[in-house]
């Protein structure tokens, strides 16, 4: 596993980057006013409404909110995770990305460029296969094949379908003329070898299916058989760039197709995926011929909303439902979904779209299983509520199950539906209003996140003022926002955490502060803060901060003060605390 980016690189690739060079050239800005303007590349709309500000180095929408730096723009853009995002500016900026050393384990310069030669070799053999396909003399069998399967030749071009002859040493004779090149083949188990030591073509007489990793390198193959030989699938083995249980065969052009994507099938096999784009179901995943697992999850459910599992009705089926739905709960958030649709035996997502059509698939889609549904049957099928016995042992294998649930609503509601199965229904309704009663609200503060409010507070102008300007946290020692410990106004923690931020790094540039918060839990509201209106004169900034925190201590005063004539009038004050109230009288 390749080291931690370095915070300084980052920052220094945000530097040199000028976002409207780069936005300029996948969206066409137009120059207004001070900013740059176009239509959002985020949602469909005719006046435009994405902005992008050059003094700031910051995008924004006013229509959809997508907002934030160059790094957020190739996340979004090119639908790229944050590491990927700044491989690409580095390569944009023409300079290599460093690792931190965090263990003698971790990726050296010298087995970075050696994957970066894997991945440019594993592109040439998909070259290569595709070639053999049209070329070959055994290619139109193949071709012949594919035609049987109903693909057209735009589905095998637009998914780099290939074929891998039926000889031994294909491969090995075009790419492994060297002994450095065989060993690296046989690393990346394209080549295979024997006791006896012979090395031979791991691919043979098969449609080969390439898979890409979510940024489109090819890390691995597939191979179907052309006749009924066994195995039916051969799949590329384990090797130190392709982990089958982190990819997903046609994630890539799924993310591809679509800039946002409502849903993700996940079905079980290659010709599936392909077959249902071919129809316009672009949206279709495949495991890779295991359960679905954890990591794929999280990928599925950071791409769509709603993750739709297509499996066999049989119990083979079922069973790999079940293991995807417990590799699911962790990661169910509120505003996710996971649905199940079985299809009869004998029927495949294949043969469902091309003897129905699109619609019809798509509606079979709309009436899938919600995993709650599937969750309660499954475990139904296994417990009878008909007696005590039963009921405990159903709570007994649910409640852990549901405890696992991240989504708070989510979780909720599956424990209010168990209690319904387990007779437990009115005590559990009892037990949630118990729970309300107890944690009932307070009046609520104004929120200072709350982007839609005309007057900023003092805070939210502060944070403002130092995200615009990192260097007003040296200039003025007598504002210091850790001062006003104690004082119970929204948004003060992150105030504290961004003026010290801006105390040791006051040379930074605004979309460097707020890289450096990405992770942050309310770094959405920094980004906010950077799109709202305010008055003030630019000549005047130094002065709207210091009368901001001049009144946040104000506020800290009298809350001061209240605190201690409360802690009077019960007789309680220390002689220190005597004489802090004394000044702060004399003070106000």
């Amino acid at each position: 596993m390749a080291g931690l980016i370095p915070r300084d690189f980052i920052d220094d690739l945000l530097a040199r980057t000028d976002i409207v060079e780069l936005v300029d050239s996948r969206v066409r800005l137009k120059k207004a006013g001070r900013n740059y303007q176009a239509c959002c590349p985020f949602h469909t709309e005719k006046t435009p409404s994405f902005t992008v500000s050059q003094d700031k180095q910051f995008y924004h929408c006013f229509g959809c909110g997508a907002h934030g730096n160059a790094i957020s723009f190739l996340m979004e853009y090119d639908r790229l995770e944050f590491p990927d995002a700044i491989e690409e500016l580095a390569r944009y900026q023409g300079v290599e990305v460093p690792r931190e050393q965090q263990s003698p384990g971790q990726s050296t310069q010298h087995n970075r460029q050696q994957k970066q030669d894997d991945y440019e070799l594993m592109e040439s053999i998909s070259r290569f296969f595709c070639h053999q396909l049209k070329h070959h003399s055994q290619g139109p069998k193949a071709v012949e094949y594919l035609k049987q399967r109903g693909l057209s030749g735009d589905i095998v071009k637009a998914f780099g379908i290939g074929y891998a002859p039926d000889s031994w040493d294909s491969v090995l004779n075009q790419f492994g003329k060297s002994p450095e090149r065989q060993e690296q083949l046989l690393a990346l188990r394209v080549l295979n070898d024997n006791e006896q030591g012979r090395v031979y073509d791991f691919f043979r007489d098969r449609i080969i299916f390439p898979i890409r990793d979510r940024r489109g390198r090819v890390v691995g193959f597939g191979g179907r058989v052309l006749g009924d030989g066994t195995p039916k699938y051969l799949n590329s083995p384990e090797t130190r760039i392709y982990h089958k249980g982190n990819e997903l065969y046609g994630y890539y052009q799924a993310r591809q197709a679509h800039r946002r994507l409502d849903r993700l099938v996940v079905v079980e096999g290659y010709m599936d995926v392909v077959a249902l784009a071919q129809f316009g179901v672009d949206y279709a995943v495949a495991a890779l011929g295991t359960a679905t697992t954890e990591e794929q999850v999280q990928l599925l459910f950071r791409a769509a909303p709603q993750i739709i599992c297509c499996y066999d009705g049989d119990r083979a089926g079922r069973d790999a439902a079940w293991r995807a739905l417990e590799n699911a709960l962790g990661h169910l958030k509120d505003g996710v979904e996971m649905r199940f649709l079985f299809l009869p035996e004998g029927e495949d997502p294949d043969s469902v779209v091309r003897q129905h059509g699109k619609e019809a698939f798509e509606q079979q889609l709309d009436e899938a299983v919600p995993l709650s549904k599937f969750f309660f049957d499954n475990l139904l099928s296994r417990h009878h509520v008909n007696s005590t016995e039963g009921k405990a042992a159903l709570k007994a294998e649910a409640m852990p199950l549901i405890e696992k649930i991240a989504g708070e609503h989510q979780r909720a509601m599956l424990e209010q539906e168990l209690s319904r199965f387990t007779g437990e229904l009115t005590q559990h309704q009892h037990r949630t209003d118990m729970r309300l009663a107890n944690n009932e609200r307070p009046l609520q503060k104004a929120d200072f996140s709350a982007p839609g409010k005309s007057k900023l507070s003092p805070v939210r102008i502060m944070l403002r003022l130092l995200l615009e300007e990192p260097a007003l946290a040296q200039q003025y020692q007598e504002v210091n926002p850790s001062l006003l410990e104690g004082l119970d106004v929204p948004g003060l923690a992150l105030l504290n955490q961004v003026f010290e931020y801006c105390l040791a790094h006051p040379h930074k540039q605004t979309m460097q502060v707020l890289e450096s918060f990405r992770e942050h839990p309310q770094a959405v509201h920094l980004s906010r803060l950077l799109v709202l209106d305010y008055p003030v004169d630019e000549d005047n900034r130094q002065k709207l901060y210091r009368d901001s925190f001049a009144k946040l201590l104000d506020w800290y005063c009298q809350d001061r003060i209240e605190t201690l004539l409360s802690k009077s009038r019960l007789g309680n004050l220390s002689q220190e605390e005597k004489q802090e109230l004394n000044n702060l009288m004399k003070a106000t």
